[in-house]
């Protein structure tokens, strides 16, 4: 592991989660707010809880076991289990899942995608994935 995915991994531990919640509620004025949110790198999980204007209920969204894999120049998001709160987004989150979804690379990105498919390389490689 190079010691720029350590620092990164570092700061994305230490960043306050108010922090996140405060800037992502800027960006998402008038449209959302964002009222609940983790994120835990090392064990692969990521939680969303979004309150829609207009809506009553909150939006919430569980991701566990994700990665990003390099394959010779081409690049794969990969999500192994993915549930929500509303029956609607679990049933497209279901047809995501264990499906590798091919991530477009241009020449601009290409380095940010060989540093992303270091930090989000899989724990293992010896789960199934479906093309």
């Amino acid at each position: 592991m190079s010691f720029k995915v350590k620092l990164t991994k570092l700061v994305i531990k230490l960043t306050p989660t108010k922090l996140i919640k405060w800037v992502a509620n800027i960006i998402l004025k008038d449209i959302a707010e964002l009222t609940g949110f983790s994120f835990d790198l090392d064990a692969r999980t990521a939680y969303v809880q979004v309150h829609l204007v207009g809506e009553p209920e909150a939006i919430e969204v569980w991701l566990e076991d994700f990665a990003i894999i390099g394959e010779q120049e081409s690049y794969h998001l990969i999500i192994h289990k993915a549930k929500a709160n509303r029956i609607w987004l679990d049933n497209i989150l279901s047809r995501i899942v264990e499906k590798k979804w091919k991530i477009p690379v241009t020449p601009q990105i290409t380095s940010y995608l060989e540093f992303a498919a270091e930090l989000f390389k899989p724990e293992s490689s010896d789960k199934k994935i479906a093309g």
